[in-house]
């Protein structure tokens, strides 16, 4: 199993409903999206990205509704192959956003983490990263 960090750039703010959780409204700011694939392969990244360039338009995970705005756009993508998606989560110290992206799991809050300064997530996220 490995692990995967979106860094999401969103450029202006908009609101729209997600999926069970109604109305979530996005602020500008970065957003990191932590996520775990089976296996290897990293082919969920590799739809995320699809998503947010308009070449899908199924939402599925709670990310795909910040994705698939007009306003956002991958900035980059950390990963390791280590099973560590909670790890990761807890080691990020940006806000919690909306609860978003931790459906499945029992020991998280959310998955989703904002903040205003893409440069200060850049940053964290890199060095969160090297420590796997």
């Amino acid at each position: 199993m490995g692990t995967y960090t979106l860094a999401i750039g969103n450029r202006e703010p908009f609101a729209r409903e997600v999926g069970a959780r109604g109305d979530v409204a996005f602020p500008a700011g970065a957003y990191a999206y932590t996520g775990s694939v089976p296996g290897d392969s990293f082919a969920r990244v590799r739809r995320h990205e699809e998503l947010c360039a308009g070449e899908r338009e199924t939402t599925h995970w709670h990310v795909d509704y910040l994705l698939a705005a007009d306003s956002t756009e991958i900035v980059a993508v950390f990963t390791t192959a280590d099973d560590a998606e909670c790890a990761v989560v807890r080691e990020i110290s940006a806000d919690a956003f909306g609860e978003l992206g931790a459906s499945d799991c029992t020991r998280c809050r959310s998955h989703v983490h904002f903040e205003a300064s893409r440069e200060t997530l850049l940053r964290e996220l890199d060095a969160v990263y090297r420590s796997f």
